[in-house]
């Protein structure tokens, strides 16, 4: 009995496009990492200044992709002497796995590195 495994094309196909796309990856991977990190920043600094409307003006663009994460995070973090650590906790997670994938040793960087070394 004759068994065809043809997974291993499958999975060559697979690889090779994979190979070909993480520059892509890597790039659109690092640039909304850092575009998040600064927008957790910035939540950061409006923290200091509680009389600052997140409604109007400019301040909407940065309040609408932190908010969600910040109001499930309050629930299980209380403020501080007053003070809403929760941005800054959001800042050091998302720093942490941006260093982590696209960082200088981080593993996508790496993947991307061998990839260069090998083709």
């Amino acid at each position: 009995m004759a068994f065809y495994d043809g997974g291993t094309d499958a999975l060559s196909f697979v690889t090779s496009l994979l190979v070909e796309m993480l520059p892509s990856i890597h790039f659109l991977l690092a640039l909304s990492l850092a575009a998040w990190t600064l927008t957790f920043l910035f939540r950061i600094v409006l923290s200091w200044y509680p009389q600052v409307n997140l409604s109007q003006g400019f301040w909407p663009l940065i309040a609408w992709p932190t908010e969600p994460l910040l109001a499930m995070t309050r629930r299980v973090v209380a403020p501080i002497g007053g003070v809403d650590v929760t941005p800054v906790i959001w800042f050091g997670l998302i720093s942490l796995i941006r260093e982590l994938l696209v960082g200088q040793q981080g593993l996508i960087s790496q993947m991307l590195m061998n990839s260069k070394a090998i083709g």
